[in-house]
């Protein structure tokens, strides 16, 4: 036995997160090591035998009734109030439903016609030059839409770039290529004083790390619910709107959900209080609450533990690395500073592509970024630290 196999297992040892791997659908010792949370978290045990109800009680045998008696109407706030505490954010801020593009484009025109309330000459949008590229895209259609130029900016340069004609500026907490974190505090602070307003996407750190939407300000929010948060494939994303810009958010998609009388059926549209105002359309029921059934997983867990054995390890793995990997086959991309890391590890290799396949075919699931990207996503609800030994070792088996 290796010394890092022995260290891998004293860290299981240890780990006060270990037992919550019950809670997943996983393969046994020998099978598949996933790495690949960061793009679809696995499915909690919970969830089938909750879906089932919902399409065997609650849809075939109550049906109609199930918007009442099931509590179907009131499933995105009651589920965004469930994601708050995962996001540092106080009940009644969080609506869950529609995808995350359609989410990025209702906070990011939403935030451009509160900035343009008070100052009609900003008609800037930022937005992260290493962004997804489908918040880029929404960027671009939302400059077009609110009359603003769009201005891509490094995230570090975002302070340099703010100006009085700035309106909004949409970050990324955690690139989704390289896994470094960006700085919230003190970028949203830095567009405030600018007199903009941040929208932050929040896909890649979302029940992975604190985020501190309340403690840090943040203006408007939005992120995915089927990467750490393992709502399973294509389950709604989720929009934050901070309590005080509420009554003044005017979303783009004003939908009869999130009309103040749903079912008056009036011409005029008048918008809800509160969180309510960012729904548009009847919601996902199937997958909404399949989405609260992962979500149990969260009982008894604080975020902070989850960022402190994430840290770990990402430290572990890239030590592992370091130490089976032949010199000079891949270079880390993401930074070594715990304050700059997200949950992920991407290492850039010459022949990614295949290399990643031949990985995946060994029973080490992580996943590959165009051109030269391996990435590997670290879940600390399930990934244990002997599975980290083993990908570094796998990896180094398929580079040596």
């Amino acid at each position: 036995m290796s010394e890092l196999t022995e260290k891998a297992e004293k860290l299981d040892a240890g780990d006060e997160l270990a037992g919550k791997r019950a809670e997943f659908v996983l393969d046994g010792p020998e099978g598949a090591v996933y790495l690949d949370g960061n793009s679809l978290g696995a499915l909690p045990v919970a969830v089938p035998g909750r879906v089932a109800d919902v399409v065997g009680r609650q849809w075939g045998e109550m049906r109609i009734r199930s918007w009442t008696e099931s509590g179907w109407w009131t499933a995105p706030e009651r589920i965004g109030d469930r994601i708050a505490p995962l996001v540092g954010a106080a009940p009644g801020q969080i609506v869950v439903g529609d995808s995350t593009s359609v989410n990025v484009f209702k906070a990011l025109v939403g935030a451009v016609r509160l900035a343009q309330e008070t100052g009609p000459g900003r008609d800037e949008i930022l937005v992260d030059a290493t962004t997804f590229p489908t918040d880029g895209y929404i960027a671009g259609s939302a400059a077009r839409m609110t009359g603003c130029t769009l201005h891509p900016v490094e995230p570090s340069e975002v302070p340099g770039a703010l100006g009085e004609r700035t309106a909004a500026v949409l970050l990324n907490h955690v690139d989704y290529r390289t896994g470094r974190l960006h700085d919230l505090p003190s970028l949203t602070a830095a567009v405030h004083a600018a007199g903009a307003y941040a929208v932050w996407d929040l896909c890649h750190s979302a029940g992975a790390l604190p985020v501190g939407l309340d403690e840090h300000g943040v203006d408007l929010a939005v992120g995915c619910t089927y990467k750490y948060l393992n709502g399973g494939p294509g389950s709604p994303a989720y929009l934050y709107v901070r309590a005080d810009l509420q009554d003044r958010f005017d979303s783009p998609l004003p939908g009869w959900n999130s009309h103040a009388e749903p079912f008056g059926m009036r011409s005029e549209y008048a918008p809800a209080e509160g969180a309510v105002r960012g729904r548009v359309g009847t919601p996902d029921i199937l997958s909404m609450l399949a989405l609260e059934a992962a979500l149990e997983v969260w009982d008894g867990v604080t975020v902070e533990a989850v960022r402190a054995k994430s840290l770990a390890l990402t430290d572990f793995f890239l030590e592992c690395v370091g130490e089976y990997v032949p010199e000079g086959r891949v270079e880390c991309l993401t930074p070594l500073p715990h304050g700059e890391r997200g949950s992920q590890v991407a290492l850039r290799c010459a022949d990614a592509g295949p290399v990643m396949q031949r990985l995946i075919e060994r029973g080490v699931v992580g996943d590959f970024r165009h051109p030269d990207v391996l990435r590997f996503g670290f879940t600390p609800l399930y990934v244990g630290f002997a599975d980290v030994e083993r990908a570094a070792r796998v990896l180094a088996e398929e580079l040596g």
